[in-house]
């Protein structure tokens, strides 16, 4: 089964691929000479607070850091680099565990470095100077001891292409995101709503340290992102001026180069523009070498459109009627949408199926609040409320996001989920009260404005979500029993499956075991009960219908 696998492969092959850029990328570093050089001196407040200056990172009850600073581009790396410094270490330290844990085989590294070493050779040439320093001040704080892989900026650099390479190399499981607008008569008060889910998956270590980041730069407008140590780019994010970013990954074809990431040339954006024509413009002067959804929502037009940028083209897309607009994982504009890629990424994947289940859950909410933003982005049922299984990426919610957020930009409001998924409590920010004029007094006290919050779900103190998180230890137990064929208690296909019931994996996962084991009568029950239930996709159907095939011909 390849569920997640394009989720963690994408970062194992840009980790991989940094090791192999060409002789000049790898002596190259950025022009420093025009910014502040000072190496900051932090003081620790307490186990979880850390000040240097006006910059500062701190953990809130919800256990979400909090990072504020502000100054040029390498004055910002600089600052980032040695608040987050024990979190930036151990984030790369997850990331390169992640190569040894699937690829093990030396040989099979070596055969992917010569194989992605043309990807990274020129990226440096397509990322402003500006990033470029930021990302140097950082890598300063990078473990050393990865330095036989790349030197610590060019590696760092690097991973801000994780995203694209993915997409680029692997070309499988897309990261599962959704996210919506509403507006005018879709509100309670007309004004603008955006909510996303962020469903990138790469190991609950890699998701355990979250970062609301609160950047006020030397030049261009402050903004808050939802980050993790060490990325500098932009996934999900909000600037002073009330224009919102979310990115959503569609069908890419394989280019011969890397060029700009997607989360440096929406870091762009949210840090430039300030009304939707002002992102396309700098849309259109960057070259990117993969497809992505860029849902660009403005306070100033109180109203949402979606770039949908590729390597060799770019469509706006914009609804002609209504109030509301839906994006998952394929396009919609006229530029992009007839695209065989597109076409095939439609009916082989569960894209169209969680953009209509995104829209009939808009539908049967005549005015969308915030609280109903949260709601939509937790649900875990399929269209018409069919139980999916807890875990179906055929959901809103299939809980393993990195984060859910909720958008209000007339009024300057974020919200930004709690673990664990988008289960946890909401937490809201101003940005009014965070970038005014009064500076933030002291670097131990949450930035959040928690009269605001919206409490965590329900669903956190029942018995399917704690038999949830049960399935998940259980269902690593069973794929390990899947890689090493060896044997089953009698017991255990039993209680496995009675504790995520509704989720075809876990009839799959139980066919697999007594095909292996040449029990063929077992293995059709269970393939034919999976195929009862809501497959993810079209290609995973597939296999079930040809395991059944091969039985038949035993049979025979």
């Amino acid at each position: 089964m390849k569920k997640h696998i394009g989720h963690i492969v994408f970062i194992v092959l840009a980790l991989v691929a940094v090791s192999c850029g060409t002789s000049k990328s790898m002596h190259h570093q950025p022009e420093l000479q025009s910014f502040n050089h000072t190496i900051p001196v932090v003081t620790k407040e307490s186990d979880t607070a850390f000040c240097t200056g006006n910059n500062f990172l701190l953990k809130n009850k919800q256990n979400l850091w909090e990072l504020y600073v502000e100054g040029d581009p390498l004055e910002r790396g600089l600052a980032i680099g040695s608040l987050t410094d024990s979190l930036l270490k151990k984030q790369e330290h997850v990331f390169f565990d992640r190569v040894d844990d699937l690829i093990p085989s030396n040989f099979k590294r070596n055969i992917l470095v010569h194989f992605l070493k043309w990807y990274n050779r020129k990226l440096y040439q397509n990322v402003d100077n500006e990033y470029q320093a930021e990302i140097y001040g950082l890598s300063q704080y990078s473990p050393k001891n990865l330095s036989y892989i790349a030197p610590n900026f060019l590696r760092d650099m690097y991973l801000h292409g994780a995203h694209d390479i993915g997409h680029a190399v692997q070309d499988l499981a897309l990261v599962g995101c959704t996210s919506f607008a509403v507006w005018g008569n879709k509100t309670e008060d007309g004004d603008l709503i955006l909510g996303r889910n962020f469903d990138f998956y790469a190991g609950d270590a890699f998701a355990k340290d979250k970062i609301i980041a609160f950047i006020k730069p030397k030049e261009g407008y402050p903004f808050m992102m939802v980050t993790w140590p060490g990325m500098i780019g932009v996934c999900s994010g909000m600037n002073a001026e009330g224009l919102t970013l979310t990115i959503n990954a569609g069908k890419s074809k394989i280019p011969l180069i890397a060029k700009t990431p997607i989360s440096i040339l929406t870091r762009e954006i949210l840090q430039y523009a300030k009304t939707i024509d002002e992102a396309i413009a700098i849309a259109k002067k960057k070259k990117v070498f993969v497809s992505e959804s860029i849902m660009v929502g403005s306070a100033n037009e109180n109203k949402a459109v979606l770039i949908e940028i590729a390597p060799d083209n770019l469509g706006v897309y914009e609804v002609s009627n209504g109030n509301q607009l839906v994006c998952s994982n394929h396009f919609q504009s006229d530029a992009l949408k007839d695209n065989e890629r597109n076409k095939d990424q439609i009916k082989n994947s569960h894209s169209q199926y969680r953009f209509d289940r995104m829209t009939q859950l808009l539908d049967e909410n005549p005015k969308i609040t915030t609280q109903i933003a949260v709601d939509i982005l937790r649900n875990k049922e399929g269209i018409n409320n069919q139980p999916l299984g807890y875990g179906n990426d055929k959901a809103l919610n299939h809980l393993l996001a990195h984060h859910g957020v909720v958008f209000q930009p007339s009024k300057r409001l974020v919200w930004v989920s709690a673990s664990p998924y988008q289960l946890g409590e909401f937490v809201c920010y101003d940005l009014n009260t965070i970038f005014g004029n009064q500076k933030v007094k002291n670097c131990i006290v949450s930035l959040e404005d928690e009269k605001r919050n919206i409490p965590a779900d329900p669903f956190l103190k029942t018995v399917a979500y704690q038999n949830y998180e049960r399935f998940r230890i259980e269902d690593k137990k069973m794929d390990l029993v899947l890689k090493n064929k060896s044997n089953l208690h009698s017991s255990f296909i039993e209680n496995y499956q009675s504790l995520n019931p509704d989720y075809w994996v876990v009839y799959y996962k139980a066919g697999l075991y007594f095909y292996q084991n040449k029990k063929y009568t077992l293995a059709k029950e269970q393939f034919e009960k999976a195929l009862t239930k809501e497959i993810s996709t079209l290609p995973e159907k597939e296999e079930i219908i040809n395991y059944l095939k091969k039985i038949n011909r035993k049979r025979l």
